[in-house]
C-alpha cells in the first residue's frame, strides 16, 4: 500500500504538471532516446523542484524579447490558461529528454506544427513568426540557461564546468530539430549570446501583464498554493540581474535565504515522493534495454 503522504504529493504534482506515472510508455520504449542515462541533461532535467523554478524563470526571461512576447500576447489565452502552458512545457521537456527517439521527435513535430501557425506584427510594424530561427534560439537559450542555473543552486553547486558545457551541447540538438540556428553550446557562448541580444529586449505594459498572469497562476488545489508561491519567489530570485532589473523585481537578502531554504526542503520532499518519476521510469527501462 503506498505511503499516504507520498501518494498525496504525487497527486498534487500530477495536477500541476500533468502526467500519469504509467509505465506503459516505458515498456514500449525502443531505445534510450536522444541522450541516454549517462547524459548531462538527464541529470539536470531530473529534479522537479529545480525544473519548476527554472521553468518559471525561463518564461520571465523569454517574454523580454518582443517576438516571444507577441506570440504569447497574440496567439494564446495566457490570462486564463497559464497553468496549461506550464503543463505543456513540462510534457515537452520530459518527452524530449526521457522519451525514445520516436516519442521525442513526435513532441518536436507537434511543436513545429503549432509554430507554423503563429505569426503577426509587432506594435512597431515589424513582422514576427514563431518559427523564425533567431527567435527559436532565444527561447531555447533562455530556457536551458534557466534550468541549469536552478540545478546549480538547488541540486549540485559543484556540477563540473565541463558537464555544464556538455549540457548545452546536448540540448542544442532539440533546438536544432525545432529549427533554431547558431545555437550557443557552452557557458561562454551563452554569456556572449545574452550580451549580444540584450539591446533587442524590451519591457512594457504587455510584458507586465503577461508576467502578472504567470505569477498569479491559480494553483491546482489549495494544498499546492504554498509550493507554487515559493516557486514564483524562487524564480524571481534566479533571474539574471539584468532581467530582474527590467522586470523591476527586488528580493532582500533575508528573503532570498528563506526562499532558497524553502526550495531545498521542497526538493527533498519531491525526491522522496517521486520514486516513479519520468526519469526513474526511463532509467529502469534504459537499464533493461542496455542489458538486453
Amino acid at each position: 500500500m503506498p505511503h499516504p503522504l507520498r501518494h498525496a504529493i504525487v497527486l498534487q504534482v500530477r495536477r500541476l504538471v500533468g502526467g500519469t506515472g504509467d509505465d506503459t510508455v516505458e515498456r514500449n520504449r525502443r531505445d534510450v532516446g536522444f541522450f541516454g542515462p549517462d547524459s548531462a541533461c538527464w541529470k539536470v532535467h531530473g529534479d522537479l523542484a529545480s525544473m519548476m523554478v527554472g521553468g518559471v524563470t525561463a518564461l520571465l526571461v523569454q517574454m523580454l524579447h518582443p517576438g516571444a512576447l507577441a506570440g504569447v500576447w497574440d496567439h494564446s489565452n495566457f490570462r486564463h490558461d497559464m497553468s496549461g502552458r506550464l503543463q505543456r512545457t513540462a510534457r515537452f521537456i520530459a518527452g524530449t529528454t526521457y522519451g525514445d527517439r520516436a516519442e521525442a521527435q513526435g513532441f518536436i513535430d507537434r511543436v513545429r506544427a503549432i509554430h507554423a501557425r503563429v505569426a503577426g506584427t509587432l506594435p512597431d510594424g515589424t513582422p514576427y513568426a514563431a518559427d523564425d530561427p533567431d527567435l527559436l534560439t532565444w527561447v531555447h537559450v533562455a530556457e536551458v540557461s534557466s534550468f541549469l542555473a536552478a540545478y546549480l543552486v538547488y541540486v549540485d553547486p559543484d556540477f563540473p564546468p565541463e558537464e555544464q558545457d556538455r549540457y548545452y551541447r546536448e540540448t542544442a540538438e532539440i533546438a536544432r530539430r525545432l529549427g533554431a540556428t547558431d545555437i550557443p553550446e557552452s557557458r561562454a557562448e551563452v554569456e556572449a549570446y545574452f550580451r549580444a541580444v540584450r539591446p533587442q529586449l524590451r519591457y512594457d505594459h504587455r510584458t507586465r501583464e503577461v508576467a502578472e498572469a504567470l505569477l498569479s497562476t491559480t494553483p491546482p488545489s489549495p494544498a499546492a498554493a504554498p509550493a507554487m508561491a515559493l516557486t514564483f519567489d524562487a524564480a524571481r530570485d534566479l533571474l539574471p540581474g539584468w532581467a530582474a532589473r527590467m522586470h523591476g523585481f527586488r528580493i532582500s537578502g533575508p528573503k532570498r535565504l528563506a526562499v532558497r531554504a524553502g526550495v531545498q526542503m521542497l526538493g527533498r520532499a519531491l525526491r522522496w515522493a517521486l520514486v516513479n518519476s519520468a526519469e526513474a521510469r526511463a532509467r529502469r527501462r534504459a537499464a533493461e534495454l542496455l542489458a538486453a
